[in-house]
């Protein structure tokens, strides 16, 4: 592996990877804002966004506290400069703005909103006398036998709290004495935390757990009075770390591990606004953290259980209208999936197009008495799994089945345990990837007998075989049963299960061995060919772009003419527009109803473009951490889709894309006056219906989104 080269230019010329994160979250946000987001799509973001926050402070947060501990040296700061103290000061005021304009935004917005649409969040003071007999009832029969009360005094500490788990605190005064005692109950998980109160075909009242538990807490504590309550809940360090090479078990290590998170360093406090000051000093003291950590918040603690009201009977109206997958017009046919594939290679867009066909693929493969092999890397999917399902028949009808089952997914180690140890006992042959990187590609190889001899079929993806998220992420999926491609397949799994050193690739371009290399070499040839005066044009799709020598690179490109085109959905460190620096680099993100997730490479090569699909952003941890791939795409039908559907229609949004300013700040694109409006995410899932609806032929229209943009004012992009 190649040493890892230093920026090129001073500190001033990049982002901070945090605080560009923030501004995606920003992003999020404002689809909570947007009067034009239904309104239950509106909640939805409100979750998101304090999802998101939950992650960034469970992994990235206390990863700088980790920093700081340790006395990180400058040399080893990123390349914008900023050491791990600034930046917790930078996130301190962003995130603590940010949430507040959160519950302004639920508070002044939404749930007045809700109200008027028949779905009324209610306390408990609100209830008539019979609603509130019935909760009390409720709370008698179901809900304090679940709890578990906890007195703080000198024979019992202080509890420790769960991560992210709801808590209330109470100030108890004794009757006899008058002895002011806190206590901490935890809200129980297993309950639901909407408690309905009432509901009609137009009408959902509900009150939330919490509430419910804090109006009967006397009846905990015999004896005492509750003078105060308050909701609290604690995040904490979530960041596994491992030394693989010192373990003989990794399974085992990853299961140690996961209980090490739920005891580890908290990193921020969540709590009620009307919080007393006792109360606050105690959680602080007990929690060990300062009170730049402490978000005190004016509504419920943890909005991320809003999610419930998203998944609602009824109120279609405050909804996206649903989306339904096409199944990919060359599986449409109802043909058998190998023919299909063995006569062409078959592009699918999910979630326009249906993830059914990758699952039909695995299916397909287990019934085949041809098949003689299945082999595929998992790194997230869900339970149930209709792949590991087919996985689990397959090694049941004796076929060679090997499962590369990522352990260290984060937040998913605990799921991906369970369906390992499955897999295992179904006869499938489970191994955990290589020491020391993740393995994070995506890909399927089934080996097939047939009357002509060994044939070798392949799925490669920029998305997890997971159909719950191929629901909601934007990803892409190549079917193909091209031999060099089944070549590569075949050695990338020798030496996933193996200690096999790949000496030769077809197609094939693997990190942490090459994917840098090769990615510098293919924006120095646009270089090139710029100052040649060639066509030369870069556009890049996907999640987020950090690596300094990637970025060094467009620098470089752009001054020498090329057209840089990045649509980036999330972290940017690239600061567009400087002077005769990047002001030939137009950044964008995309956040709308699904995911952008994407990750596609167009380089123009003087007039005969390459088309690169990829399980990798441009991040250090993609490049030099992880095992990825990225693929070209080959078939001439296929290029024309990608760059006429997907990429042209994606460059022209000008409805949920902003645009990246030099600043770190994102503005809405521009919209022309005299152009309709392009919102990429519907165009495409239009494109996607007309195409299910011709038969016989895939991609139905090549271009109907019309060329790529080649100028961006003319084109309406809003530069």
């Amino acid at each position: 592996m190649a040493k890892r080269p230093q920026p090129q230019y001073s500190s001033e010329h990049y982002l901070n990877r945090e605080l560009s994160w923030l501004a995606f979250n920003e992003r999020v946000l404002e689809e909570a804002q947007d009067m034009t987001t239904p309104l239950l799509e509106r909640v939805k973001f409100l979750s998101i966004f304090s999802s998101n926050l939950d992650e960034f402070f469970e992994v990235r947060v206390a990863g700088l506290l980790e920093q700081l501990d340790a006395g990180m040296e400058p040399q080893d700061y990123g390349a914008d400069g900023l050491g791990p103290a600034e930046q917790l000061d930078a996130i301190d005021r962003r995130v603590h703005g940010l949430v507040a304009e959160q519950y302004r935004v639920l508070n002044e917005g939404v749930i007045p909103e809700l109200r008027d649409a028949g779905i009324e969040f209610l306390r408990y003071r609100d209830l008539a006398p019979d609603e509130r007999a019935r909760v009390d009832g409720l709370f008698r029969s179901s809900i304090f036998p679940v709890l578990t009360p906890l007195a703080i005094d000198p024979g019992h500490p202080f509890p420790h709290v769960h991560h992210k788990s709801l808590n209330i605190a109470l100030m108890l005064r004794s009757l006899d004495d008058g002895e002011m005692i806190p206590a901490v109950v935890q809200v129980p998980a297993v309950l639901d935390r909407i408690v309905v109160i009432s509901r009609s075909e137009r009408s959902f009242r509900f009150i939330l757990l919490e509430e419910l538990i804090i109006q009967h807490a006397e009846a905990m504590f015999a004896g005492c009075a509750v003078d105060d309550a308050t909701v609290f809940r604690v995040t904490r360090d979530s960041d596994l770390s491992l030394q693989e090479e010192e373990a003989d078990d990794l399974l085992e290590m990853i299961e140690e591990s996961l209980q090490q998170r739920l005891r580890s360093d908290a990193v921020r406090l969540e709590i009620a606004a009307d919080v007393t000051d006792v109360f606050l000093d105690l959680l602080v003291s007990a929690l060990d953290l300062e009170s730049r950590d402490v978000y005190r918040v004016r509504g419920p603690v943890d909005l991320t259980g809003l999610t419930e009201l998203t998944h609602l009977d009824g109120f279609a109206e405050l909804r996206d209208e649903p989306l339904v997958p096409r199944v990919a017009p060359a599986f449409a046919a109802d043909r058998n999936v190998f023919d299909v594939i063995r006569q062409q290679d078959v592009l699918v867009h999910h979630p326009y197009e249906s993830f059914g066909s990758v699952v039909e693929f695995i299916e397909e493969a287990a019934r085949d008495p041809g098949v003689l092999a299945i082999k595929i890397t998992l790194y997230r999917t869900s339970l149930p799994s209709a792949i590991i399902s087919a996985l689990t028949r397959a090694a049941q009808n004796g076929k060679q089945v090997t499962a590369l089952v990522e352990l260290k997914a984060r937040f998913d180690e605990q799921n991906n345990i369970l369906w390992a140890r499955s897999l295992e006992e179904a006869g499938v042959h489970v191994v955990y990837g290589v020491v020391g990187l993740k393995t994070h590609c995506k890909a399927a190889l089934v080996v097939r007998r047939e009357a002509d001899g060994i044939r070798r079929y392949v799925h490669l993806a920029t998305g997890n075989y997971n159909p719950v998220t191929a629901r909601i992420y934007t990803d892409l999926g190549l079917f193909t049963a091209d031999a060099a491609m089944g070549e590569d397949a075949t050695t990338l799994f020798n030496l996933l299960t193996g200690y096999s050193q790949a000496q030769f690739w077809n197609r094939f371009i693997m990190a942490p061995v090459s994917l840098r290399e090769r990615v510098l070499e293919l924006i120095e040839r646009e270089r090139q060919n710029a100052e040649d005066g060639k066509p030369a044009r870069i556009i890049v799709k996907m999640n987020a772009l950090v690596e300094p020598s990637a970025i060094d690179a467009l620098y470089g490109a752009a001054q020498a003419g090329v057209q840089v085109d990045l649509m980036i959905r999330g972290i940017c460190c690239l600061r567009p527009d400087l002077p005769g620096v990047s002001d030939g680099i137009r950044v964008t993100s995309v956040v709308d109803k699904f995911l952008e997730h994407t990750r596609i490479f167009y380089f123009e090569n003087d007039g005969d473009p390459d088309i690169f699909l990829s399980s990798a952003d441009w991040m250090p941890r993609n490049f030099f951490r992880r095992i990825e791939l990225m693929f070209p795409v080959a078939d001439s039908a296929l290029k024309t889709r990608i760059i006429e559907e997907i990429l042209a229609t994606s460059l022209r949004d000008d409805v949920k894309a902003r645009q990246l300013r030099a600043d770190g700040r994102y503005e809405r694109v521009e919209r022309s006056e005299d152009a309709p409006a392009v919102r990429s995410q519907l165009v495409l899932q239009g494109l996607a219906r007309r195409a299910s609806r011709v038969s016989g032929e895939f991609g139905a229209q090549p271009g109907a989104a019309g060329p790529l943009p080649t100028d961006p004012e003319r084109a309406g992009l809003g530069v």
